[in-house]
């Protein structure tokens, strides 16, 4: 078995060996608003669950050459932002907003999504999607060296959550009818696939 010291390789390179193992990942369509009022939206592979009780999720968001990214920024300054689950249906327009765009310009037009209103925070959704989750902020770090940050590592709790009714039934989500798209490496997603049951122990 081929052996690896992570600090003898580049970032680069510990990147490759991270999103190639851990796999599938999540996808959070994650909007913000600007201190101008510019809704922003981007996807993002480094989510998950933080806890149930009070229900909180996390994102780590990956900054370039020690800088910011606009919904970090914006998810700092505002303390408010929507997730949203990223699905067959929806994955080709959000992939648009992948793209490196200026603070003033918002992906969410560019991918001609549409603007939903929130129920209790002030940053819209997109109504492409069948589940999305307003959260505030609960915690924001900096992580990966004082000198130059690596990424804001992003806690929220979720304040309201919105779920298609087709997909919904006695408190649990279908995953056929979510169809929720994970990300692999370089540009591979993979579709929910066969779904097996074992027991848990007691």
């Amino acid at each position: 078995m081929l052996s690896i010291d992570p600090t003898q390789n580049t970032e680069r390179e510990n990147y490759k060996l991270l999103i190639g193992s851990i796999i599938p990942r999540p996808i959070a369509f994650v909007t913000t608003i600007s201190k101008d009022g510019v809704l922003n939206g981007a996807p993002f592979s480094y989510f998950n669950i933080v806890s149930s009780n009070p229900p909180m999720i996390s994102l780590s968001i990956q900054r370039l050459s020690g800088r910011q990214k606009d919904t970090a920024r914006n998810i700092i300054e505002s303390k408010q932002f929507v997730v949203h689950i990223v699905d067959e249906e929806n994955v080709e327009k959000i992939n648009r907003t992948a793209a490196s765009l200026p603070p003033h310009q918002s992906e969410i037009e560019l991918a001609n999504l549409t603007p939903v209103e929130s129920a209790k925070i002030s940053v819209p959704g997109i109504k492409e999607a069948k589940i999305r989750m307003e959260c505030s902020l609960e915690h924001s770090l900096e992580l990966g060296g004082l000198a130059t940050p690596g990424c804001d590592f992003i806690i929220g709790k979720v304040v309201q959550f919105h779920i298609e009714n087709d997909i919904y039934e006695n408190g649990r989500i279908d995953p056929r009818g979510l169809a929720a798209l994970s990300r692999l490496a370089g540009n591979n997603y993979a579709k929910i696939g066969e779904i097996f049951e074992i027991a848990r122990p007691k």
